[in-house]
């Protein structure tokens, strides 16, 4: 199999890509815990043309993992983020990581969190969150990332984690 992650941009190609990723992700994550036509609204909600601003927004980068041409990962970084809790003086990097669930694997994975430390090792505190069921979870802890806090997805406000790592300097 054929793996490359590389940085994509805020295209209709690009955010075609995100979208395949994401609605994959979406639809492995809450079937079961939340109604298929909460769902389905959910996703008919993802708007092309709001990400493409957003991928465009010289503070985000989006990173697409690929097996043989087919996207089957993505990590999005927002540096300048905020999250109440964290010290103003430091540098705070939000990040959305997603695979495909069918397309799951180390190699995946691997590739897809090397590429995206190589884009955030500017700042100090990384953070993500991440739903309590979500299979990441533990490749997260495995990778550095500890759990700072219990709180709730954005999507249906089930319980989650946010994670977070610090980067020595």
């Amino acid at each position: 199999m054929d793996i490359i992650s590389k940085f994509t941009i805020g295209s209709d190609e690009g955010v075609a890509d995100l979208l395949t990723v994401e609605t994959s992700a979406i639809n492995h994550l809450y079937t079961g815990k939340v109604s298929e036509e909460n769902i389905k609204t959910h996703i008919e909600k993802l708007d092309p043309t709001k990400m493409v601003h957003e991928l465009n927004d010289l503070s985000t980068q989006l990173i697409i993992t690929y097996a043989d041409g087919q996207p089957v990962a993505y990590s999005i970084i927002k540096s300048g983020s905020v999250y109440p809790g964290f010290s103003e003086d430091k540098r705070i990097t939000e990040l959305k990581f997603a695979v495909v669930q069918e397309q799951d694997s180390p190699e995946i994975r691997s590739s897809l969190l090397k590429k995206t430390k190589s884009a955030i090792s500017f700042t100090d505190i990384v953070w993500i969150n991440v739903m309590v069921n979500d299979p990441l979870l533990e490749f997260f802890k495995e990778s550095g990332f500890t759990i700072a806090e219990n709180t709730q997805s954005d999507a249906f406000s089930l319980p989650s984690y946010l994670l977070t790592m610090e980067f020595k300097k």
